[in-house]
């Protein structure tokens, strides 16, 4: 019984040290290259080679080192018996609505302007007031759930969006809504997972839709949003500034008119962060329910993507 982490070098590294010192006694290997496959029955990926997964042909559980499993399910050799799980960490959502509240935070108390004045040696009392937000969720599953209550605990007016009706302590609307909660917000924050109806959903269509300016926030995945429509929505000010963690390609080019636009706020995809020690007790209890017949936790819905 063997497992494997197949990852770019940075999270490679984190991961190896905590599985190491957590389960110590199981054989691990890191990348690719092995002459005995048939051994690896776990792996650990993150936007894994497509097609680099089927010499293990007694794989029983991939695990994504994150939030999203669209880079293991857009891999068609993948059989489709085996077992797939994602990492649900609440330090995860942690860190994903801490990254939420500061954008939210900064525009609403309107830091950037602050930041100009002080650039300029400018005393700017009372010259801006606080934004009065009504704050949209569009996606609230586990992430961006947690990021909607804490909003709506701090007194701001949250509404919620998501495929399935949720009982929520803000008003919250479901498919077929969308008009509905595009109309109560200037505030857009997008916390959805990329399946091919969210593909491209950031886009001049649903901006078009919006009856207020409105400050986008995407923390979700890059093929989520159409960045050319973005800074279309910008130039008009449908969209009033965008805070934007995530790129249709990553790292962002040097030649993207986002780096520079005045209204644009740039992260290079921390918004969250994975915590490995947690994450690699998740993968060791999934892969003792799976050997024992028994269905992990956070199992991932191929259908619905997540």
């Amino acid at each position: 019984m063997c497992f494997a982490i197949i990852a770019p070098p940075v999270p490679t590294k984190q991961w190896k040290e905590d599985f190491e010192k957590i389960a110590p006694h199981f054989p691990l290997l890191i990348g690719l290259e092995t002459s005995t496959p048939e051994d690896i029955e776990c792996v650990m990926v993150w936007k894994q080679p497509k097609n680099s997964l089927i010499k293990f042909k007694n794989l029983k559980l991939i695990f994504s080192m994150g939030a999203g499993v669209d880079h293991i399910l857009t891999d068609d050799s993948i059989p489709k018996h085996i077992t797939i799980c994602r990492v649900i960490d609440p330090m995860m959502a942690f860190s994903m609505t801490n990254y939420i509240l500061m954008a939210v935070l900064n525009h609403q108390r309107s830091f950037y302007d602050f930041q100009k004045a002080q650039q300029n040696k400018h005393w700017a009392q009372f010259e801006f007031k606080e934004k009065d937000l009504d704050i949209g969720i569009l996606g609230t599953g586990h992430l961006g759930m947690n990021a909607a209550n804490k909003l709506n605990g701090l007194g701001f007016n949250v509404f919620g969006y998501s495929n399935t009706p949720k009982k929520t302590s803000f008003p919250s609307y479901s498919d077929g809504e969308l008009d509905v909660f595009l109309s109560k917000i200037n505030v857009l924050i997008c916390t959805v997972p990329l399946t091919p109806k969210t593909h491209g959903l950031l886009n001049k269509n649903l901006f078009d839709r919006l009856e207020h300016p409105t400050y986008l926030i995407n923390v979700s995945r890059g093929a989520v949003q159409i960045e050319k429509d973005i800074l279309s929505a910008l130039d008009s000010n449908t969209l009033s500034g965008a805070f934007l963690d995530v790129f249709e390609k990553e790292p962002l080019t040097e030649s993207s008119p986002l780096w520079h636009h005045p209204k644009v706020k740039i992260t290079p995809h921390i918004a969250s962060l994975t915590y490995p020690k947690e994450s690699v007790s998740q993968v060791l209890e999934s892969f003792d329910l799976i050997k024992k017949g028994l269905s992990p936790r956070f199992e991932v819905d191929r259908e619905k993507m997540y």
